[in-house]
């Protein structure tokens, strides 16, 4: 039995005066109503209304039991209404789980373009390369890199496909030179990530063809940024994607190498938990990473 509708429906009789009246009401047969009432009588052991073939009226019980669903039920609307304004209007926090590099570098510059537009809205971001759970750990909304995983049942879009490029310093260039080929790179000073399949080799593609090219790790970290920040300082050639490099290249503190050759693309994705009656503060999240990130087949993130 579903005892709140079997309320409603016992409020209803009352108020029509007849179970024919509560019928027409709410568009339910006079059967379903009869057995709407039955069961709440039998539910609670005793007799609500006393029925004639004229006549309906409340009983002692029924009388001081309506008072109490009357104050239900209101309550229930009262909370349904407080949770859909609550719901519809732009406000209250928001958490964002992001990839490490795309928060760095990427949210950094967009959270504040967000934050005035939706002044209402307090921003709870958390920052990691780890696996996480959306749900199980209440984020809103996660922005995600290439390989992370994530709930299939979870809604995915695409916001960019940013490539994993070669680069180097300005004054890295003038003592060093520019690899003008694939193969020339192993020559180099290297700037590492610390994964075993990238310690050795770099696999280099372009439109037709890929090569695998020894290199030598000048430093190696886990660290993107501490590479980042290496290379900057002229120390070697480093590899990072092209959402962290984009000011960096617009800025000519960096100066891409090789540019018709790459070590591959990372989809980035913007994830949320269902597209049905989301609150409208991750509404206007999903909405400004949209507008903001129109082509999701392009790399957004390389400099004009």
């Amino acid at each position: 039995m579903d005892r709140l509708q079997s309320m409603r429906v016992f409020a209803k009789v009352v108020e029509q005066g007849s179970f024919a009246g509560a019928g027409l009401a709410l568009e339910m047969s006079n059967a379903v109503v009869t057995r709407h009432v039955a069961d709440l009588e039998k539910h609670l052991g005793a007799r609500l209304l006393n029925r004639t073939t004229r006549r309906l009226s409340l009983t002692e019980t029924g009388q001081v039991y309506l008072d109490r669903v009357h104050q239900i039920l209101q309550d229930i609307d009262d909370a349904d209404a407080m949770a859909s304004t609550h719901a519809s209007r732009t406000a209250g926090a928001l958490r964002i789980y992001s990839h490490l590099g795309f928060g760095q570098f990427q949210l950094a510059q967009l959270l504040p373009v967000y934050a005035r537009q939706f002044p209402d809205v307090t921003l709870d971001v958390t920052l990691s390369d780890r696996t996480v759970d959306l749900v199980e750990e209440g984020f809103d909304i996660g922005m995600f890199i290439g390989l992370q995983k994530f709930d299939a049942s979870m809604i995915a879009r695409k916001i960019g496909s940013s490539e994993i490029i070669l680069c180097a310093s300005p004054d890295y260039i003038r003592q060093h030179g520019a690899p003008e080929t694939p193969e020339q790179i192993s020559q180099h000073a290297c700037l590492n990530f610390a994964y075993e399949q990238l310690r050795h080799h770099w696999t280099i593609v372009n439109d037709d063809r890929s090569i695998n090219i020894p290199i030598t790790s000048k430093l190696v970290s886990n660290n993107g940024d501490l590479l980042r920040q290496c290379a900057l300082a002229g120390m070697g050639i480093v590899i990072r994607s092209s959402f962290t490099l984009g000011n960096d290249l617009a800025s000519g503190r960096l100066v891409r190498l090789l540019p018709h050759h790459h070590l591959g693309k990372l989809s980035v994705m913007m994830v949320y938990p269902s597209r049905r009656q989301l609150a409208a503060k991750v509404r206007s999240f999903v909405d400004f990473i949209s507008s903001t990130f129109p082509h999701p087949e392009t790399d957004p993130w390389q400099p004009v």
